[in-house]
């Protein structure tokens, strides 16, 4: 197909692209809207070796995955359930549900830790992520009681939940509605082409039997007869041109 073909049929049958990219889109935003809003909260915990040994970090880095484990587990969650703090009182949910929640993610080239909270209620999942935080801080103060000076790891909170607030995880209106567009805007292609082709073998003007015939030259076409409709706008009449063979 020419350039020519598929500006012709963006002239045609460009409006159902953008119907239907509109139509996608409205719904994806108003799917978005249907949704019950999930808030994130996180707190960001330091890990810091007492010394600078190059063993002991790299130790620390291992150590890392186990501090994140030992975060989500069912008596640190029972710890944060049974903990008001602020305004949020002792939370009516099970560990289980509140691990579903609970998200920790450790970062071995920073040695840090980051405590994530999501809840339908922002006051919820700030008091669970600020709550986690502060309880595995007090128990490696305790661990490190125990410990040899140099030996000791200090956890603290560099980060928490007051100075970083809390956003909105889901859903993401915007990005949504974006997406919705411009799979309505595909999906729009391809029903324009697919229509296309479904008339590909139907003749309308002389263009397309030219198409039709192999680029044949049309020498002529017949005038509509008495009570025919009209030729569309545009369509320009050809008339008859005899051409003989040795004519000039």
């Amino acid at each position: 197909m020419e350039i020519s073909d598929y500006i012709r049929i963006l002239r045609k049958r460009g409006w159902i692209i953008l119907v239907v990219a509109l139509v996608a889109a409205a719904s994806a935003y108003g799917f978005s809207k249907m949704q019950t809003p999930i808030y994130s909260a996180k707190v960001q915990l330091s890990v810091n070796p007492a010394r600078l040994d190059w063993g002991l970090s790299n130790t620390l880095k291992d150590l890392l995955r186990n501090y994140a484990t030992n975060i989500r587990t069912h008596s640190m969650a029972q710890k944060i359930i049974e903990r008001p703090g602020g305004d949020v009182g002792p939370l009516d949910m099970k560990s289980d549900e509140l691990l579903s929640r609970l998200f920790v993610n450790p970062e071995s080239s920073t040695f840090t830790l980051q405590v994530e909270a999501r809840d339908k209620d922002p006051q919820v999942a700030m008091h669970i992520a600020q709550t986690a935080g502060q309880i595995f801080v007090e128990d490696r103060d305790a661990w490190n009681q125990r410990q040899d000076k140099r030996d000791r790891v200090e956890v603290t909170i560099v980060d928490n939940v007051y100075n970083l607030g809390y956003t909105q995880y889901s859903p993401k209106t915007k990005i949504n509605t974006l997406a919705g567009g411009l799979f309505g805007l595909l999906v729009g292609v391809l029903v324009v082409f697919f229509l296309e082709w479904l008339e590909m073998d139907i003749i309308r003007t002389a263009g397309d039997v030219e198409r039709a015939a192999a680029n044949v030259p049309v020498l002529g076409i017949l005038p509509p007869a008495t009570g025919d409709a009209p030729l569309a706008s545009g369509e320009k009449r050809r008339q008859l041109i005899p051409r003989l063979r040795g004519s000039n």
